[in-house]
């Protein structure tokens, strides 16, 4: 699939087909940014004109109201909701549980440890209309706002700066202890300003020292510049904003496991150039503009895949599948063999379909941007390292989300429960709307049951207006007519007959099927409209 990209681009010796590659479609109402691993879809992200990214942007709020029953105040940062800050947000946050605490050396022992701080205290520490700087951790979703954060955060590209808290650590992703040991030496190393820290992300491992102190004299430039648009202007203010999709993709994913960047607008290639420029030359050459004669996604065949997220039934490599349900709280995901019949050891069969799916289903959650609470129905193993074997499967693809996730063992009933840090509104949400004929529920009534229900209410407008009406006028939907005619025409017959009047079905094209009215044929007055 992807040797027309290593084609066109003449890549020499880099086979596409077997790297990783980012095609990026930039058009002037949508950009589209899709990570491939060997051809196939791991990562989809889309921005539309007009859309407001907000999680990681920083603001200077001013609090509205505090609900001590909800241990929680909202807080004006300008937007149409006021913002919800947890009493728990607003106390200095230990360090990330996926960051392992590093303690430097050569900090000040002389300062005295602040006072620990306790959510009851948080009202008297910010009390209606104190202003605070926040961070935004969750964006709004459905009629919620947005959720924010006292402890803000600035991420480099190899580097998170924690401004306002003394902390340091290291990714927990970065596993090789010898790794671990070198980049603790480089963080002794690193000038932190007093009461600031720093946290290596996952990408740090293997970088030298030179990289940390470029990435770091970025960070507290940027900081300087928030602080400047801080004490500059009344609260609220926005006073840091999350880069758009295209700067947060060459900062986030243009590292070394990255063999080339693809792209189909020159003037965002070129910007995706400067960028790559000031983290190296390598990075630089691997960024490149490749027209086609279709649409980009198409012609390497990244729509399908992406046309495959909107499915609720996603097909395995064995021939299994998995129905996926999403609700506002909660995703269940139900596994199946389907076609499997590989091996005629049930067992084996069953594990593979269990693995294959555990695989699939971490794919899954990050392309559709789904989270909250996540049940896995697997098909029940009977022998528990079975269990065990899909419960690790399923933790080592996790590790590669960037939302955070928490997973459980596989329950007795075949059951396994996790959540999903649910940061924005899902791919679904955010591409689709519900539909005006069902009104989202995604069924209709079927013609059997508007057949029983229009024949209940001329039944009781037959018998209540027997003196004043003649002729009746039923108008319907033309598949609600169809069933009349074909299955129910001797009941209504039999109606007419036993209310002695008559009955004039008509039809309307652009009549819901669930909608129906019936009239006075002499006045063409309205009696039921429904």
């Amino acid at each position: 699939m992807l040797k027309k990209i290593r084609r066109a681009l003449r890549i020499g010796n880099i086979d596409a087909r077997e790297g990783n590659t980012i095609v990026i479609n930039a058009e002037k109402l949508e950009r589209r940014v899709a990570l491939l691993e060997d051809g196939v879809l791991e990562e989809y992200e889309i921005e539309r004109e007009g859309d407001m990214n907000i999680v990681g942007s920083i603001f200077k709020g001013r609090v509205k109201n505090i609900e001590p029953g909800l241990k929680a105040m909202f807080v004006d940062i300008g937007m149409e909701k006021n913002a919800f800050l947890h009493f728990w947000d607003a106390i200095p946050a230990a360090l990330d549980n996926s960051m392992e605490e590093i303690h430097r050396q050569g900090r000040s022992k002389k300062k005295a440890r602040p006072k620990k701080i306790t959510s009851k205290e948080i009202p008297s520490l910010y009390p209606v209309g104190s202003e605070l700087v926040i961070q935004v951790s969750k964006g709004p979703i459905g009629n919620k706002g947005p959720r924010v954060t006292t402890n803000v955060s600035l991420p480099g590209r190899y580097l998170v700066l924690t401004p306002f808290a003394d902390q340091f650590g290291i990714s927990r992703k970065i596993e090789d202890p010898e790794e671990r040991t070198r980049l603790r030496r480089i963080m002794q190393r690193l000038a932190v300003p007093e009461g600031m820290g720093i946290i290596m992300r996952t990408v740090a491992a293997g970088k030298r020292h030179r990289h940390f102190v470029r990435d770091l004299a970025m960070l507290l430039e940027q900081f300087e510049d928030v602080e400047e648009v801080r004490d500059a202007n009344p609260a609220p203010v926005c006073v840091f904003e999350e880069p758009k999709l295209i700067e947060r993709t060459a900062r986030d994913f243009l590292t070394e496991e990255i063999d080339q960047v693809v792209c189909d607008d020159a003037d965002t290639t070129e910007a995706i150039k400067l960028i790559a420029e000031k983290i190296s030359g390598r990075a630089k050459r691997r960024v490149h503009h490749l027209q086609t004669q279709q649409p980009l996604f198409e012609e390497i065949g990244v729509q399908k895949q992406i046309d495959e997220a909107f499915l609720r039934q996603v097909w395995l490599p064995c021939g299994g599948y998995i129905v996926i349900d999403e609700t506002e709280a909660l995703i269940s995901i139900d596994v199946n063999t389907g076609r499997n019949r590989g091996s005629k050891n049930v067992d084996k069969m069953i594990l593979e379909t269990n693995i294959e799916a555990a695989h699939e289903t971490a794919r899954q959650l990050r392309l559709r941007n789904v989270g909250g609470l996540v049940v896995v129905d697997f098909i029940d193993m009977r022998h528990r390292r079975d269990q065990q074997a899909v419960y690790r499967t399923m933790k080592e693809r996790l590790r590669r989300d960037r939302a955070k996730t928490q997973v459980l063992q596989i329950s007795a009933v075949g059951l396994m429960e996790m959540t999903r840090q649910r940061l924005n509104e899902s791919l679904r949400d955010a591409l689709l709307e519900p539909c005006p004929y069902c009104a989202g529920s995604g069924k209709v009534k079927t013609t059997l049951t508007m057949s029983i229900e229009i024949q209940r209410e001329l039944n009781t407008v037959l018998s209540t207006s027997r003196d004043e009406i003649g002729d009746v006028i039923v108008v319907v939907s033309p598949d609600v007519l169809n069933r009349f005619k074909a299955e129910d025409a001797e009941i209504l017959m039999e109606l007419e007959r036993s209310h002695n009047g008559r009955l004039i079905f008509r039809s309307d094209p652009n009549l819901h099927r669930e909608r129906y009215s019936v009239l006075d044929a002499e006045t063409e007055r309205r009696l039921v409209d429904k």
